[in-house]
Formats: C-alpha cells, sequence, structure tokens
C-alpha cells in the first residue's frame, strides 16, 4: 500500500463517517477547504482533503503543479495517463484503508473530487472491493471510460453516485458529464446528475444539493 499523502483534516478525530475530497489540477486540499462550513450537515463528519503531488503537466507547457495525473491533450479524455491514474488510485486506496484503520467503517465513507480529483474518486470507488457511503464527482468526467466494464467491483454496484456540472464549462464540457452518467448506467448503476449554470466552478445550490446527498448518504 501507499504511503500517506499530506492531508488536512477539518471534524473530530472520533468522527465515523468520512468524507475524502481530492482537489482539481493546480490546487491543493485548502481548495475546498471553505466549503465545508457552508454544508448544512445532520452529523459530525471528518473531511480529509489531501494535497496531489507535484508533477510536469503536459498540456500545461510541462509546467510542475499538483496534479492527481498528467493531462497530455487539450480534450481531457484523450492520451489518458494510465499508468499516473492508477498510481493516484493507490494513493486514495491507502486514504480509505487508513480510516478504516481509525474505526470508521467503509459505508461511512464518501470519496469525492472536483476535476481532476473526481476523476481520480470515481475511478477508484467504482474499482474497490469494500462497500462505500457514496461517491461523488464535481465538474468532472469518466477516465478510462473503456476499461471500467472489466474492472468494476460488486462491492459497490449500489452505491450512491452523484454528479453535478456546469452547462458553461470550458474546461470539462458538460457532455462528459452525460457520457459518464449514462456509461455508469448501462452498468448497472443509479447515477444522479445535476446541471447548474455555471462554469467550471461550484454554486450555492451546489452546495446545498451536495449536502442533501451526504446527509442521506450517512442516514
Amino acid at each position: 500500500m501507499s504511503d500517506l499523502l499530506p492531508c488536512l483534516e477539518i471534524g473530530s478525530s472520533s468522527s465515523q463517517h468520512s468524507v475524502i475530497w481530492l482537489h482539481g489540477l493546480g490546487a491543493d486540499g485548502h481548495d475546498f477547504e471553505p466549503i465545508v462550513d457552508e454544508l448544512n450537515l445532520n452529523q459530525p463528519v471528518r473531511f480529509i482533503f489531501p494535497h496531489a503531488t507535484e508533477m510536469a503537466v503536459t498540456i500545461n507547457n510541462g509546467m510542475r503543479m499538483p496534479a492527481w495525473y498528467d493531462i497530455k491533450a487539450p480534450q481531457i479524455n484523450q492520451l489518458q495517463d494510465e499508468a499516473g491514474i492508477r498510481i493516484s488510485q493507490q494513493s486514495i486506496l491507502a486514504l480509505i484503508e487508513h480510516e478504516i484503520e481509525r474505526g470508521v467503517k467503509s459505508n461511512n465513507i464518501i470519496l469525492a473530487g472536483f476535476s481532476q480529483g473526481g476523476a481520480i474518486a470515481l475511478h477508484t470507488a467504482l474499482r474497490y472491493d469494500k462497500p462505500l457511503a457514496g461517491m461523488m464527482g464535481l465538474s468532472t468526467y469518466l477516465p478510462l471510460a473503456d476499461k471500467v466494464e472489466n474492472e468494476i467491483h460488486s462491492a459497490n454496484k449500489n452505491t450512491p453516485i452523484f454528479l453535478a456540472h456546469g452547462n458553461d464549462d470550458q474546461v470539462i464540457p458538460v457532455q462528459l458529464a452525460t457520457d459518464t452518467q449514462r456509461a455508469l448506467n448501462k452498468f448497472g448503476y443509479d447515477v444522479e446528475l445535476k446541471k447548474y449554470e455555471m462554469e467550471h466552478s461550484v454554486c450555492p445550490q451546489e452546495i446545498d444539493d451536495i449536502s442533501d446527498w451526504i446527509n442521506h448518504c450517512f442516514s
């Protein structure tokens, strides 16, 4: 198992419910820290915000920045960095197992992420061999979509999936969210997709919907 990534933690160390939330390209674990206070949750939840390691990103002229994997083409679902995606998968699996070691049951853990982080959240959760409470992908897409059917694990076949996307997203077109929902539906998953009048970001209505969804997953 991979060494643990450095993380920002918010919430009680004794909480029995955890959300592991992955940031987008070029950001860090602090990116979604402010949202915690805006969520209206029914019970104590520990939020784990890991910091991705820095790497050279091809699409950004090889500049080094926090990233979960390399992006090699303007269309994010083309020329995918399969090796990098799978390395990050192992890093997130280590965080999940760490929460379990701290006394949180796997079905009380939500794996979430924004943009590139959302792609890793979906990729990892679909393949995880224990049931999770939920998987959430914000402004993201399904990576390695052609390999999902042969790699998904039945443990999370009934795990709630929440997707949120902006209709005006210029980074990851909203069509990729629709394609993700359609692909997962085909594989037997029940996927909720909500679209908002925004770009590649998060809006107040979306935060309300995230609150409701988390409460449902932890009910």
